[in-house]
Protein backbone atom coordinates (compact mmCIF):
# COMPACT_ATOMS: atom_id res chain seq x y z
CA UNK A 1 0.00 0.00 0.00
CA UNK A 2 1.23 3.58 -0.59
CA UNK A 3 0.67 5.22 1.87
CA UNK A 4 0.88 9.95 2.89
CA UNK A 5 0.73 10.41 6.01
CA UNK A 6 0.28 14.18 7.12
CA UNK A 7 1.72 14.89 10.51
CA UNK A 8 2.04 18.54 12.11
CA UNK A 9 4.42 18.09 15.09
CA UNK A 10 5.34 20.48 17.86
CA UNK A 11 8.76 20.91 18.61
CA UNK A 12 11.57 23.38 20.54
CA UNK A 13 10.66 24.55 23.62
CA UNK A 14 7.78 24.38 25.99
CA UNK A 15 7.37 27.97 26.16
CA UNK A 16 7.85 28.73 22.76
CA UNK A 17 6.22 26.38 19.89
CA UNK A 18 7.61 26.05 16.38
CA UNK A 19 5.11 24.34 13.79
CA UNK A 20 6.73 21.65 11.28
CA UNK A 21 4.69 20.29 8.94
CA UNK A 22 5.74 17.02 6.80
CA UNK A 23 4.60 13.93 5.33
CA UNK A 24 5.81 10.71 4.66
CA UNK A 25 5.34 9.14 1.38
CA UNK A 26 5.71 5.35 -0.11
CA UNK A 27 5.37 2.08 0.67
CA UNK A 28 6.15 0.63 4.66
CA UNK A 29 8.03 -2.43 3.70
CA UNK A 30 11.31 -3.66 4.12
CA UNK A 31 14.09 -1.99 0.84
CA UNK A 32 11.22 0.11 -0.42
CA UNK A 33 11.66 4.07 -0.61
CA UNK A 34 9.92 5.88 2.10
CA UNK A 35 10.10 9.60 1.71
CA UNK A 36 10.05 12.46 4.52
CA UNK A 37 9.36 15.95 3.67
CA UNK A 38 9.47 18.46 5.65
CA UNK A 39 8.69 22.73 5.62
CA UNK A 40 11.47 23.74 6.15
CA UNK A 41 13.38 27.59 5.11
CA UNK A 42 11.86 29.05 2.13
CA UNK A 43 14.53 28.97 -0.91
CA UNK A 44 15.83 28.74 -4.25
CA UNK A 45 18.36 26.89 -6.17
CA UNK A 46 19.56 30.41 -6.71
CA UNK A 47 18.97 31.68 -3.50
CA UNK A 48 22.09 33.78 -2.46
CA UNK A 49 22.29 31.50 0.96
CA UNK A 50 22.96 28.30 -1.28
CA UNK A 51 20.61 25.87 0.10
CA UNK A 52 22.78 23.22 -0.86
CA UNK A 53 26.16 23.95 0.96
CA UNK A 54 24.96 26.43 3.74
CA UNK A 55 22.15 23.85 5.17
CA UNK A 56 22.08 20.37 6.52
CA UNK A 57 18.96 18.05 6.45
CA UNK A 58 20.08 14.63 8.40
CA UNK A 59 17.41 12.43 9.50
CA UNK A 60 18.70 9.31 12.22
CA UNK A 61 16.34 6.20 11.62
CA UNK A 62 16.76 3.83 14.77
CA UNK A 63 15.25 0.44 15.71
CA UNK A 64 16.97 -1.25 18.41
CA UNK A 65 20.88 -1.72 18.19
CA UNK A 66 20.40 -0.06 14.39
CA UNK A 67 21.26 3.38 14.15
CA UNK A 68 20.81 4.76 10.40
CA UNK A 69 21.75 8.76 9.85
CA UNK A 70 20.62 9.63 6.43
CA UNK A 71 21.58 13.10 4.34
CA UNK A 72 18.76 14.80 3.53
CA UNK A 73 18.39 17.11 0.08
CA UNK A 74 16.71 20.42 -0.99
CA UNK A 75 13.45 19.18 -3.03
CA UNK A 76 11.77 23.27 -3.55
CA UNK A 77 8.13 22.80 -4.17
CA UNK A 78 8.37 19.01 -3.18
CA UNK A 79 7.23 17.71 -6.68
CA UNK A 80 9.31 19.22 -9.09
CA UNK A 81 9.85 16.82 -11.52
CA UNK A 82 6.10 17.28 -11.97
CA UNK A 83 6.48 20.97 -11.93
CA UNK A 84 9.86 21.68 -12.77
CA UNK A 85 10.06 24.24 -9.82
CA UNK A 86 13.31 25.50 -8.63
CA UNK A 87 12.24 27.34 -5.17
CA UNK A 88 9.82 26.18 -2.26
CA UNK A 89 10.10 25.61 1.76
CA UNK A 90 10.05 21.27 0.97
CA UNK A 91 13.03 19.08 2.06
CA UNK A 92 13.56 15.56 1.66
CA UNK A 93 15.22 12.47 2.99
CA UNK A 94 14.93 9.25 1.54
CA UNK A 95 14.71 6.10 3.81
CA UNK A 96 14.59 2.16 2.78
CA UNK A 97 14.67 -0.07 5.84
CA UNK A 98 16.30 -2.84 6.46
CA UNK A 99 14.42 -4.70 8.34
CA UNK A 100 10.65 -4.95 9.47
CA UNK A 101 9.65 -3.49 12.81
CA UNK A 102 8.96 -0.32 14.20
CA UNK A 103 11.75 2.30 13.27
CA UNK A 104 12.26 5.91 15.20
CA UNK A 105 13.55 8.62 13.24
CA UNK A 106 14.61 12.31 14.43
CA UNK A 107 15.54 15.16 12.27
CA UNK A 108 18.65 17.17 12.54
CA UNK A 109 18.16 20.25 10.69
CA UNK A 110 20.76 23.05 10.73
CA UNK A 111 22.37 26.23 9.27
CA UNK A 112 26.19 27.47 8.22
CA UNK A 113 28.37 28.23 6.27
CA UNK A 114 29.41 25.11 3.94
CA UNK A 115 27.69 22.90 6.95
CA UNK A 116 26.40 20.06 4.00
CA UNK A 117 30.07 18.75 4.19
CA UNK A 118 30.76 19.21 7.68
CA UNK A 119 30.99 16.03 10.19
CA UNK A 120 30.65 17.96 13.24
CA UNK A 121 26.73 17.17 14.51
CA UNK A 122 27.20 20.53 16.50
CA UNK A 123 28.13 22.41 13.51
CA UNK A 124 26.04 25.88 12.73
CA UNK A 125 22.91 26.65 14.26
CA UNK A 126 19.82 24.66 14.64
CA UNK A 127 16.54 25.65 12.90
CA UNK A 128 13.33 24.64 12.33
CA UNK A 129 12.53 21.65 11.73
CA UNK A 130 15.00 20.24 14.36
CA UNK A 131 14.15 17.72 16.58
CA UNK A 132 11.23 16.64 14.49
CA UNK A 133 10.51 13.09 15.04
CA UNK A 134 8.34 10.35 14.86
CA UNK A 135 7.53 6.84 13.95
CA UNK A 136 7.19 4.09 11.11
CA UNK A 137 5.52 0.71 11.25
CA UNK A 138 7.68 -1.08 8.58
CA UNK A 139 5.83 -4.45 7.30
CA UNK A 140 8.32 -7.10 5.63
CA UNK A 141 8.50 -6.85 1.60
CA UNK A 142 5.90 -8.47 -0.46
CA UNK A 143 7.84 -8.20 -3.96
CA UNK A 144 9.31 -11.51 -5.49
CA UNK A 145 11.52 -12.46 -8.38
CA UNK A 146 13.54 -9.82 -9.99
CA UNK A 147 12.78 -6.94 -8.20
CA UNK A 148 15.38 -5.22 -5.93
CA UNK A 149 13.03 -5.10 -3.23
CA UNK A 150 12.55 -8.41 -2.82
CA UNK A 151 16.86 -9.34 -3.07
CA UNK A 152 17.52 -6.23 -0.65
CA UNK A 153 20.78 -4.41 -0.54
CA UNK A 154 23.36 -5.45 -2.41
CA UNK A 155 26.71 -5.30 -0.26
CA UNK A 156 29.89 -6.09 0.06
CA UNK A 157 30.39 -9.94 1.39
CA UNK A 158 34.10 -9.72 2.27
CA UNK A 159 34.72 -11.70 -0.06
CA UNK A 160 35.08 -11.91 -4.32
CA UNK A 161 31.14 -12.13 -5.01
CA UNK A 162 28.57 -9.07 -3.48
CA UNK A 163 25.55 -10.03 -1.90
CA UNK A 164 22.00 -9.62 -1.43
CA UNK A 165 21.49 -9.09 2.01
CA UNK A 166 17.68 -9.57 1.60
CA UNK A 167 17.62 -12.98 0.40
CA UNK A 168 21.11 -14.33 0.82
CA UNK A 169 21.97 -14.48 -2.51
CA UNK A 170 25.22 -13.76 -4.67
CA UNK A 171 24.92 -11.10 -7.29
CA UNK A 172 26.69 -12.00 -11.15
CA UNK A 173 26.57 -9.58 -13.21
CA UNK A 174 25.48 -9.31 -16.83
CA UNK A 175 25.12 -5.72 -17.47
CA UNK A 176 24.93 -2.98 -20.41
CA UNK A 177 28.01 -0.61 -20.40
CA UNK A 178 26.60 1.45 -23.30
CA UNK A 179 25.65 3.84 -23.75
CA UNK A 180 27.60 5.79 -21.07
CA UNK A 181 25.53 8.68 -21.20
CA UNK A 182 22.08 7.10 -20.50
CA UNK A 183 20.84 10.15 -18.51
CA UNK A 184 21.67 12.28 -21.62
CA UNK A 185 18.19 11.61 -22.49
CA UNK A 186 15.94 14.59 -24.12
CA UNK A 187 13.23 14.55 -21.99
CA UNK A 188 14.94 15.41 -18.58
CA UNK A 189 14.56 19.09 -18.06
CA UNK A 190 17.64 20.98 -18.54
CA UNK A 191 19.07 18.22 -20.45
CA UNK A 192 21.08 18.07 -24.12
CA UNK A 193 18.37 16.99 -26.55
CA UNK A 194 20.70 13.83 -27.44
CA UNK A 195 19.06 10.36 -26.51
CA UNK A 196 15.56 9.73 -27.69
CA UNK A 197 16.22 5.76 -27.86
CA UNK A 198 12.39 5.70 -29.82
CA UNK A 199 13.13 2.09 -30.99
CA UNK A 200 12.00 1.37 -27.41
CA UNK A 201 8.42 3.40 -27.48
CA UNK A 202 5.93 0.34 -27.72
CA UNK A 203 7.87 -1.19 -25.07
CA UNK A 204 6.75 1.57 -22.58
CA UNK A 205 3.77 -0.84 -20.66
CA UNK A 206 0.36 0.94 -18.94
CA UNK A 207 1.03 1.68 -15.30
CA UNK A 208 4.75 2.26 -16.18
CA UNK A 209 6.09 5.97 -14.75
CA UNK A 210 6.32 8.90 -16.77
CA UNK A 211 6.69 12.92 -15.48
CA UNK A 212 4.91 16.07 -16.83
CA UNK A 213 2.25 14.19 -19.04
CA UNK A 214 3.87 11.30 -20.43
CA UNK A 215 7.75 12.21 -20.34
CA UNK A 216 9.95 9.14 -20.31
CA UNK A 217 8.08 6.85 -22.04
CA UNK A 218 11.01 5.70 -23.99
CA UNK A 219 13.87 5.72 -21.74
CA UNK A 220 11.47 3.49 -19.53
CA UNK A 221 10.49 1.39 -22.38
CA UNK A 222 14.28 0.79 -23.34
CA UNK A 223 14.93 -0.42 -19.35
CA UNK A 224 11.88 -2.63 -19.85
CA UNK A 225 13.02 -4.34 -22.94
CA UNK A 226 16.71 -4.97 -21.17
CA UNK A 227 15.43 -6.41 -18.36
CA UNK A 228 13.72 -8.51 -20.31
CA UNK A 229 16.51 -10.25 -22.21
CA UNK A 230 18.07 -11.57 -18.79
CA UNK A 231 20.29 -8.42 -18.30
CA UNK A 232 20.77 -7.63 -14.51
CA UNK A 233 22.81 -4.45 -14.41
CA UNK A 234 22.99 -0.63 -16.32
CA UNK A 235 26.04 1.71 -16.23
CA UNK A 236 25.93 4.78 -16.96
CA UNK A 237 27.16 8.60 -15.78
CA UNK A 238 26.59 11.48 -14.11
CA UNK A 239 28.55 13.43 -14.94
CA UNK A 240 30.80 13.91 -17.93
CA UNK A 241 31.43 17.59 -18.17
CA UNK A 242 34.32 17.59 -20.33
CA UNK A 243 34.29 14.29 -21.30
CA UNK A 244 33.18 12.50 -24.04
CA UNK A 245 29.42 12.95 -24.25
CA UNK A 246 29.27 16.20 -22.38
CA UNK A 247 25.06 16.10 -21.56
CA UNK A 248 25.21 14.89 -18.43
CA UNK A 249 25.39 16.93 -15.13
CA UNK A 250 23.09 17.00 -11.64
CA UNK A 251 24.33 21.01 -11.41
CA UNK A 252 21.74 23.36 -12.79
CA UNK A 253 24.33 24.43 -15.46
CA UNK A 254 27.42 23.02 -17.18
CA UNK A 255 29.41 25.08 -15.78
CA UNK A 256 28.05 25.02 -11.95
CA UNK A 257 29.38 23.02 -8.95
CA UNK A 258 27.91 23.80 -6.09
CA UNK A 259 24.04 24.46 -7.08
CA UNK A 260 21.67 21.12 -8.00
CA UNK A 261 18.96 21.00 -10.37
CA UNK A 262 16.00 19.76 -8.27
CA UNK A 263 13.48 18.54 -10.89
CA UNK A 264 16.37 16.73 -13.06
CA UNK A 265 17.81 15.00 -9.49
CA UNK A 266 14.03 14.16 -9.39
CA UNK A 267 13.19 12.84 -12.44
CA UNK A 268 16.49 10.54 -12.21
CA UNK A 269 14.86 9.33 -9.62
CA UNK A 270 11.70 7.86 -11.00
CA UNK A 271 13.87 6.12 -13.60
CA UNK A 272 15.87 4.62 -10.59
CA UNK A 273 12.81 3.78 -8.94
CA UNK A 274 11.86 1.73 -12.04
CA UNK A 275 15.05 0.05 -12.20
CA UNK A 276 14.77 -1.30 -8.73
CA UNK A 277 11.42 -3.26 -10.07
CA UNK A 278 12.49 -4.19 -13.21
CA UNK A 279 15.65 -6.17 -11.13
CA UNK A 280 18.60 -3.80 -12.67
CA UNK A 281 21.28 -2.42 -10.29
CA UNK A 282 22.48 0.79 -10.96
CA UNK A 283 26.15 0.61 -12.03
CA UNK A 284 26.66 4.68 -11.00
CA UNK A 285 30.10 6.30 -13.02
CA UNK A 286 30.78 9.12 -10.75
CA UNK A 287 33.03 10.62 -13.25
CA UNK A 288 35.23 10.04 -15.99
CA UNK A 289 39.05 10.17 -17.19
CA UNK A 290 39.28 13.49 -18.59
CA UNK A 291 37.44 15.08 -15.94
CA UNK A 292 38.81 13.31 -12.88
CA UNK A 293 40.52 16.38 -11.96
CA UNK A 294 37.53 18.59 -12.66
CA UNK A 295 36.55 18.91 -8.76
CA UNK A 296 38.97 20.48 -6.38
CA UNK A 297 41.54 19.98 -9.14
CA UNK A 298 40.52 16.11 -8.29
CA UNK A 299 40.99 16.58 -4.56
CA UNK A 300 38.59 15.41 -1.97
CA UNK A 301 37.62 19.37 -1.36
CA UNK A 302 34.20 21.28 -1.26
CA UNK A 303 33.03 20.54 -4.85
CA UNK A 304 33.55 16.92 -4.09
CA UNK A 305 32.16 16.32 -1.15
CA UNK A 306 28.84 18.16 -1.89
CA UNK A 307 28.66 16.48 -5.23
CA UNK A 308 28.66 12.83 -3.47
CA UNK A 309 26.91 13.99 -0.70
CA UNK A 310 24.16 15.31 -3.22
CA UNK A 311 24.25 11.76 -5.42
CA UNK A 312 24.09 9.43 -1.54
CA UNK A 313 21.07 11.96 -0.35
CA UNK A 314 19.10 11.07 -3.26
CA UNK A 315 19.99 7.48 -4.22
CA UNK A 316 21.65 5.70 -1.67
CA UNK A 317 18.35 3.96 -0.32
CA UNK A 318 18.15 2.17 -3.77
CA UNK A 319 18.82 -1.45 -2.91
CA UNK A 320 20.75 -2.08 -5.86
CA UNK A 321 23.58 0.48 -6.48
CA UNK A 322 26.95 0.67 -7.02
CA UNK A 323 29.08 3.33 -6.33
CA UNK A 324 32.14 3.29 -9.05
CA UNK A 325 34.77 6.56 -8.70
CA UNK A 326 35.34 6.97 -11.71
CA UNK A 327 35.98 5.49 -15.64
CA UNK A 328 39.29 4.80 -16.43
CA UNK A 329 40.35 6.49 -13.75
CA UNK A 330 44.65 7.07 -13.22
CA UNK A 331 46.67 8.54 -15.55
CA UNK A 332 47.38 7.87 -19.18
CA UNK A 333 49.33 8.72 -22.08
CA UNK A 334 46.21 10.10 -23.44
CA UNK A 335 44.89 11.44 -20.67
CA UNK A 336 47.49 12.76 -19.00
CA UNK A 337 45.73 15.10 -15.85
CA UNK A 338 44.80 12.38 -13.62
CA UNK A 339 44.37 11.31 -10.20
CA UNK A 340 47.20 10.25 -8.16
CA UNK A 341 47.30 7.42 -5.83
CA UNK A 342 47.05 9.63 -2.76
CA UNK A 343 43.98 11.34 -4.97
CA UNK A 344 42.37 8.30 -5.34
CA UNK A 345 42.45 6.76 -1.82
CA UNK A 346 41.11 9.88 -0.27
CA UNK A 347 37.90 10.31 -2.48
CA UNK A 348 37.34 6.15 -2.12
CA UNK A 349 37.94 7.07 1.91
CA UNK A 350 35.36 9.77 1.86
CA UNK A 351 32.85 7.82 -0.21
CA UNK A 352 33.13 4.83 2.22
CA UNK A 353 33.18 6.38 5.43
CA UNK A 354 30.17 8.62 4.10
CA UNK A 355 27.70 6.40 2.25
CA UNK A 356 24.78 5.31 5.15
CA UNK A 357 24.24 2.01 3.74
CA UNK A 358 27.09 0.56 3.33
CA UNK A 359 26.23 0.16 -0.56
CA UNK A 360 29.18 -0.94 -2.96
CA UNK A 361 32.18 1.10 -4.04
CA UNK A 362 34.57 0.35 -7.07
CA UNK A 363 36.21 1.97 -9.94
CA UNK A 364 37.25 1.36 -13.46
CA UNK A 365 40.58 0.91 -15.11
CA UNK A 366 42.30 1.58 -17.86
CA UNK A 367 43.18 -0.60 -20.91
CA UNK A 368 46.59 -2.34 -20.73
CA UNK A 369 48.00 -4.70 -17.93
CA UNK A 370 51.13 -2.09 -17.46
CA UNK A 371 47.97 0.54 -15.90
CA UNK A 372 46.45 -1.92 -13.96
CA UNK A 373 49.07 -2.83 -11.68
CA UNK A 374 49.83 1.16 -11.53
CA UNK A 375 46.71 1.78 -10.38
CA UNK A 376 45.19 -1.39 -8.27
CA UNK A 377 48.28 -2.55 -7.13
CA UNK A 378 48.06 0.69 -4.41
CA UNK A 379 44.99 -0.49 -3.55
CA UNK A 380 45.23 -3.77 -2.29
CA UNK A 381 44.27 -5.12 1.05
CA UNK A 382 44.46 -2.42 3.98
CA UNK A 383 46.13 0.13 1.90
CA UNK A 384 42.39 1.29 0.65
CA UNK A 385 38.49 0.02 1.52
CA UNK A 386 38.27 -0.59 -2.44
CA UNK A 387 35.65 -3.74 -2.47
CA UNK A 388 35.61 -3.96 -6.00
CA UNK A 389 37.46 -3.11 -9.50
CA UNK A 390 35.56 -2.87 -12.83
CA UNK A 391 38.45 -3.65 -15.15
CA UNK A 392 39.03 -2.88 -18.67
CA UNK A 393 41.40 -4.93 -20.93
CA UNK A 394 42.70 -3.65 -24.66
CA UNK A 395 42.16 -7.43 -25.71
CA UNK A 396 39.55 -9.12 -24.94
CA UNK A 397 41.49 -12.26 -24.39
CA UNK A 398 42.75 -10.71 -21.56
CA UNK A 399 39.98 -11.39 -19.83
CA UNK A 400 40.58 -14.73 -18.36
CA UNK A 401 44.05 -14.02 -16.50
CA UNK A 402 43.46 -10.81 -15.72
CA UNK A 403 40.38 -11.93 -13.35
CA UNK A 404 42.19 -14.58 -12.06
CA UNK A 405 45.25 -12.29 -11.31
CA UNK A 406 43.36 -9.82 -9.51
CA UNK A 407 41.01 -12.23 -7.60
CA UNK A 408 43.95 -13.97 -6.32
CA UNK A 409 45.88 -11.27 -5.17
CA UNK A 410 43.35 -9.52 -3.65
CA UNK A 411 42.69 -12.47 -1.69
CA UNK A 412 46.14 -12.62 -0.54
CA UNK A 413 46.23 -9.28 0.81
CA UNK A 414 43.43 -9.67 3.64
CA UNK A 415 41.03 -7.75 1.64
CA UNK A 416 39.60 -10.07 -1.67
CA UNK A 417 38.09 -7.06 -4.68
CA UNK A 418 34.95 -8.35 -6.83
CA UNK A 419 36.47 -8.67 -10.15
CA UNK A 420 34.35 -7.45 -13.11
CA UNK A 421 35.26 -7.45 -16.56
CA UNK A 422 33.45 -4.18 -18.15
CA UNK A 423 35.35 -3.23 -20.68
CA UNK A 424 36.65 -4.61 -24.02
CA UNK A 425 39.67 -3.26 -26.53
CA UNK A 426 40.21 -1.95 -29.01
CA UNK A 427 37.82 1.12 -28.16
CA UNK A 428 36.68 1.53 -31.73
CA UNK A 429 35.29 -2.49 -31.55
CA UNK A 430 34.09 -3.48 -28.04
CA UNK A 431 31.45 -5.72 -28.33
CA UNK A 432 29.90 -5.58 -31.88
CA UNK A 433 26.13 -5.38 -33.33
CA UNK A 434 24.71 -8.68 -34.01
CA UNK A 435 25.51 -8.47 -37.71
CA UNK A 436 28.74 -9.65 -36.17
CA UNK A 437 28.25 -13.15 -34.57
CA UNK A 438 31.19 -14.40 -34.81
CA UNK A 439 32.71 -11.81 -33.40
CA UNK A 440 30.38 -12.00 -30.55
CA UNK A 441 30.91 -15.84 -30.10
CA UNK A 442 34.43 -15.01 -29.12
CA UNK A 443 32.71 -12.44 -26.38
CA UNK A 444 31.22 -15.47 -25.38
CA UNK A 445 33.97 -17.78 -25.08
CA UNK A 446 36.80 -15.48 -24.17
CA UNK A 447 35.07 -12.56 -21.90
CA UNK A 448 31.89 -13.80 -20.61
CA UNK A 449 32.56 -17.58 -19.64
CA UNK A 450 36.53 -16.35 -19.22
CA UNK A 451 35.27 -13.84 -16.67
CA UNK A 452 33.43 -16.43 -14.38
CA UNK A 453 35.56 -19.64 -14.68
CA UNK A 454 38.03 -17.34 -13.37
CA UNK A 455 36.21 -16.56 -10.29
CA UNK A 456 35.27 -13.54 -11.62
CA UNK A 457 31.50 -11.63 -10.67
CA UNK A 458 30.36 -11.03 -14.06
CA UNK A 459 30.72 -8.75 -17.10
CA UNK A 460 29.46 -5.61 -19.01
CA UNK A 461 29.02 -5.28 -22.35
CA UNK A 462 30.61 -2.06 -24.36
CA UNK A 463 30.55 -0.54 -27.75
CA UNK A 464 32.80 0.54 -29.82
CA UNK A 465 32.87 4.10 -31.33
CA UNK A 466 33.00 2.57 -35.07
CA UNK A 467 29.78 0.74 -35.34
CA UNK A 468 26.02 1.50 -35.39
CA UNK A 469 24.68 2.23 -31.83
CA UNK A 470 28.31 2.72 -30.45
CA UNK A 471 28.89 3.95 -26.76
CA UNK A 472 27.46 7.11 -27.28
CA UNK A 473 25.50 7.01 -30.09
CA UNK A 474 23.26 3.52 -29.25
CA UNK A 475 19.51 3.99 -29.51
CA UNK A 476 18.41 1.08 -29.85
CA UNK A 477 19.58 -2.00 -27.81
CA UNK A 478 17.92 -4.41 -29.99
CA UNK A 479 21.34 -3.95 -32.02
CA UNK A 480 22.77 -6.55 -29.20
CA UNK A 481 20.01 -9.13 -28.88
CA UNK A 482 22.07 -11.74 -28.88
CA UNK A 483 24.90 -11.13 -27.09
CA UNK A 484 22.24 -10.02 -23.92
CA UNK A 485 20.93 -12.85 -24.31
CA UNK A 486 23.99 -15.05 -24.39
CA UNK A 487 25.18 -13.53 -21.04
CA UNK A 488 21.88 -14.35 -19.13
CA UNK A 489 22.43 -18.03 -19.83
CA UNK A 490 25.71 -17.35 -18.34
CA UNK A 491 24.68 -15.63 -15.45
CA UNK A 492 21.45 -18.18 -14.27
CA UNK A 493 23.94 -20.89 -14.90
CA UNK A 494 26.58 -19.54 -12.16
CA UNK A 495 23.87 -18.46 -10.09
CA UNK A 496 22.76 -21.57 -9.04
CA UNK A 497 26.49 -22.93 -8.00
CA UNK A 498 28.05 -22.68 -4.49
CA UNK A 499 30.16 -19.95 -6.07
CA UNK A 500 31.07 -19.13 -2.52
CA UNK A 501 33.42 -22.19 -1.81
CA UNK A 502 34.21 -22.58 -5.86
CA UNK A 503 38.13 -21.65 -7.11
CA UNK A 504 39.68 -21.75 -10.13
CA UNK A 505 41.86 -24.63 -11.26
CA UNK A 506 42.43 -25.74 -14.74
CA UNK A 507 45.19 -27.87 -13.27
CA UNK A 508 42.70 -30.97 -12.74
CA UNK A 509 42.12 -31.04 -16.59
CA UNK A 510 43.99 -32.74 -19.77
CA UNK A 511 42.85 -30.63 -22.56
CA UNK A 512 44.31 -27.02 -22.44
CA UNK A 513 41.81 -25.12 -24.26
CA UNK A 514 39.67 -25.89 -21.15
CA UNK A 515 39.07 -24.15 -17.18
CA UNK A 516 37.79 -25.69 -14.75
CA UNK A 517 35.87 -24.15 -11.24
CA UNK A 518 35.90 -26.24 -8.29
CA UNK A 519 34.27 -26.88 -4.89
CA UNK A 520 36.77 -30.05 -3.90
CA UNK A 521 34.73 -33.07 -3.82
CA UNK A 522 31.42 -31.64 -4.32
CA UNK A 523 30.96 -29.52 -7.70
CA UNK A 524 33.09 -29.04 -10.82
CA UNK A 525 32.25 -26.90 -13.76
CA UNK A 526 34.34 -27.30 -16.89
CA UNK A 527 34.12 -24.94 -20.23
CA UNK A 528 35.00 -26.01 -22.96
CA UNK A 529 36.09 -23.56 -25.09
CA UNK A 530 36.38 -24.84 -28.58
CA UNK A 531 34.75 -28.04 -27.94
CA UNK A 532 36.77 -31.87 -28.06
CA UNK A 533 37.01 -33.90 -24.92
CA UNK A 534 39.18 -34.02 -21.60
CA UNK A 535 39.88 -36.20 -18.26
CA UNK A 536 38.75 -34.73 -15.30
CA UNK A 537 41.36 -35.48 -12.09
CA UNK A 538 39.43 -36.88 -9.17
CA UNK A 539 42.60 -38.73 -7.50
CA UNK A 540 41.63 -38.90 -3.75
CA UNK A 541 38.43 -37.85 -3.96
CA UNK A 542 35.18 -40.38 -2.45
CA UNK A 543 31.75 -40.64 -4.14
CA UNK A 544 29.92 -40.73 -6.97
CA UNK A 545 28.92 -37.79 -9.59
CA UNK A 546 26.57 -37.29 -12.17
CA UNK A 547 27.76 -35.96 -14.89
CA UNK A 548 25.28 -33.11 -17.34
CA UNK A 549 26.10 -30.69 -20.43
CA UNK A 550 24.89 -26.76 -20.23
CA UNK A 551 25.02 -25.11 -23.83
CA UNK A 552 26.42 -21.76 -23.73
CA UNK A 553 25.33 -20.54 -26.76
CA UNK A 554 21.26 -21.46 -26.34
CA UNK A 555 20.88 -22.08 -22.64
CA UNK A 556 18.11 -24.18 -21.31
CA UNK A 557 18.12 -27.25 -18.87
CA UNK A 558 21.09 -29.39 -18.54
CA UNK A 559 21.32 -32.46 -20.79
CA UNK A 560 22.74 -35.19 -20.65
CA UNK A 561 25.94 -36.38 -22.72
CA UNK A 562 27.87 -39.96 -23.65
CA UNK A 563 28.92 -40.38 -19.58
CA UNK A 564 26.07 -40.41 -17.72
CA UNK A 565 28.23 -40.75 -14.17
CA UNK A 566 31.87 -41.46 -12.79
CA UNK A 567 33.17 -42.30 -9.25
CA UNK A 568 35.94 -40.69 -7.29
CA UNK A 569 39.31 -41.63 -6.79
CA UNK A 570 40.85 -41.31 -10.76
CA UNK A 571 41.39 -39.72 -13.58
CA UNK A 572 38.18 -39.95 -16.01
CA UNK A 573 37.05 -38.71 -19.21
CA UNK A 574 33.82 -36.72 -19.29
CA UNK A 575 33.12 -37.93 -22.73
CA UNK A 576 31.30 -36.12 -25.61
CA UNK A 577 28.81 -33.28 -25.36
CA UNK A 578 24.63 -34.25 -26.20
CA UNK A 579 25.57 -32.66 -29.94
CA UNK A 580 27.97 -29.85 -31.84
CA UNK A 581 31.38 -31.57 -30.36
CA UNK A 582 33.40 -28.91 -32.24
CA UNK A 583 31.05 -25.71 -30.12
CA UNK A 584 32.12 -24.56 -26.48
CA UNK A 585 30.16 -26.41 -24.00
CA UNK A 586 29.95 -26.71 -20.17
CA UNK A 587 30.54 -29.65 -17.92
CA UNK A 588 28.68 -29.59 -14.26
CA UNK A 589 30.11 -32.37 -12.43
CA UNK A 590 28.24 -33.25 -9.05
CA UNK A 591 28.33 -34.88 -6.13
CA UNK A 592 24.99 -37.16 -5.94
Amino acid sequence: MHRILYLALFIGPMSMYAVSAQQITGELKTWHSVTLTLDGPETSEYDTLNPFLNYRLQVTFTKEDTQLTVPGYYAADGNAAETGSRSGNKWQARFAAPSAGEWHYKVSFRKGKNISISDDPNAGIPMNPDGTSGSLSIQKTDKKGRDLRYKGRLAYNNGPYFKFTGTDELFIKGGANSPEDLLGYYEFDDTPLKHRFEPHAMEWKPGDPTWKGGKGKNIVGALNYLASTGINAVYFLTMNVMGDGKNVWPWTDEHERYRFDVSKLDQWEIVFTHLDKLGLVKHVITQETENECLLDIGQTGIQRKLYYRELMARFAHHPGIVWNMGEENGIAKWSPIGQTDKLRKEMIDYMVQHEPYGNPVVIHTLPSLEDHENTMAPLLGSKSPLQGVSFQVHKLEWAYETTRKWRKRSIESGRPWVIWVDEIGPAQRGVLPDDYPDQQDTVRREVIWGNLMAGGSGVEHYFGYKYPHSDLSCEDWHSRDRIWRMTSYATEFFQKLPLAQMTPNNSLLSYGDAYCLTYPGNTYVIYLKSGGETTLDLTGINGKYSVSWYDPRKGGALQKGEIKTLKGGDKHALGTPPHSPQSDWVVLVNKK
